[in-house]
């Protein structure tokens, strides 16, 4: 039986994969996740379904390709419909981390030319892509940023300005940042159970316990207005931690009220 994705659920899932791959290459989060919802209708299209693509890439894959309609725009807003082949991933930690290289690295004939696109905000990478000719769609910039604004997608993105972690609190979070993304790999290939998930949340609240005693910071209002703080007894020990600690819990929240937990 297919399987539906809310558009919070899709965000929830996508979200740590996301934010992972944006230490990595630089890709802003917000930008992957509003180019994800576009592209796959919140992992619900049909190339999502079948070959775990999310953003529309064609050519062959780690799991090959198939041959799918798709639909192009000329430059005086002519829509045609065109059947091309696109690449298949085993599962969406591929396909994001592929989209990920793809604007790190560019084309073979201009490895430079989404670089706009990279360690900035997401509506500014928005409006690099659609000024790079990314996409044939004359509004796809604006789509983007409108997705990055309804579902403030902005708040996955690496806070400017942060003080740089010790050592000490970089090992915990890479500790805690290996297990989301081992978890991820698991909910997009729907191998996962919800028992599975709740032992997984067991294990990541002793690292959340770490995390938050490393930078005493108050809940920020961006958690108050989506969470409040009156529920969270039993879930953490202080209402109060490190940016990561609030990142990391808004992301078990999201998955917990999805009904992933």
């Amino acid at each position: 039986m297919a399987v539906f994705y809310s558009t919070q659920q899709f965000i929830a899932m996508l979200a740590p994969i996301a934010a992972l791959n944006a230490a990595a290459t630089g890709v802003p989060a917000s930008l992957t996740i509003a180019q994800g919802i576009l592209e796959s209708s919140s992992g619900n299209s049909g190339l999502a379904a079948s070959a775990n693509n999310l953003f529309g890439i064609k050519g062959s894959g780690p799991a090959g390709s198939v041959l799918m309609p798709t639909r192009e725009q000329r430059a005086d807003g002519t829509v045609y419909t065109v059947n091309a082949r696109f690449r298949a991933y085993n599962s969406w930690s591929e396909s994001v981390a592929d989209h990920s290289q793809l604007l790190a690295r560019g084309v073979s004939w201009n490895r430079s030319i989404y670089h706009g696109a990279l360690r900035t905000d997401g509506r500014s990478a928005a409006r690099a892509l659609q000024a790079a000719g990314y996409a044939t769609d004359i509004n796809y910039a604006n789509k983007l940023i409108a997705l990055i604004d309804r579902y403030q997608l902005v708040q996955y993105d690496q806070a400017k300005g942060e003080e740089p972690m010790t050592a000490e609190e970089k090992a915990a979070f890479d500790e805690l940042a290996a297990t989301v993304r081992q978890q991820a790999q698991l909910i997009a290939s729907l191998t996962v159970s919800k028992n599975t998930l709740k032992d997984w949340l067991t294990s990541v609240d002793g690292r959340l316990k770490q995390v938050e005693g490393q930078a005493q910071l108050p809940a920020p209002s961006w958690f108050v207005d989506e969470f409040g703080t009156d529920d969270l007894d039993g879930l953490i020990t202080n209402k109060s931690g490190s940016l990561d600690f609030w990142r990391t819990l808004a992301i078990v929240l999201r998955m917990r009220n999805a009904g992933l937990l």
